[in-house]
């Protein structure tokens, strides 16, 4: 039984870090496509967002920028562009920021072995979770992964 669950472990860990090395590459305003299935619930989706932009705020701050999401129409798109809102950041979608402190935004949502693998990736840290999602919302079903950039 410990080997079956260390290789699950590894698998979520490499499933997390594979798409990473797309996201390397932040240096100016410059965003990887996002992507989340169009099949999550809205319940759920909105509880991956609040809880990854909690997540995120502890790391770059309340409100401390403008967003730059790329327009999305999925469900998590919609919840996310919420979410950051109400945590005071504003969101620019067409990437023009008017000379504030912009923050690229990419995001990978992906269904995994009856899980939701959520990244959120901005130039300075990146961070992942798994979590349990239904039809009538989502809990974390990992601890939160963080990498940041120096």
């Amino acid at each position: 039984m410990r080997v079956a669950s260390s290789t699950r472990r590894l698998v979520l860990i490499s499933l997390l870090g594979l798409p990473l090395a797309g996201c390397a590459s932040f240096g100016g305003i410059a965003l990887v496509a996002s992507s989340a299935p169009p099949d999550l619930s809205g319940p759920a989706a909105s509880a991956i967002a609040g809880d990854m932009v909690t997540k995120l705020a502890e790391q770059v701050g309340p409100g401390s920028g403008t967003i730059i999401l790329k327009p999305d129409s999925t469900p998590f798109g919609h919840a996310l562009e919420t979410s950051l809102k109400s945590w005071g950041y504003a969101v620019a979608t067409d990437q023009k920021t008017g000379g504030e402190k912009a923050i690229p935004l990419a995001y990978v949502i992906e269904s995994y072995n009856g899980q939701v693998l959520a990244r959120l990736s901005t130039g300075s840290v990146e961070l992942g979770r798994a979590y349990a999602a239904t039809a009538s919302g989502a809990s974390p079903a990992s601890p939160l992964s963080i990498m940041q950039r120096g």
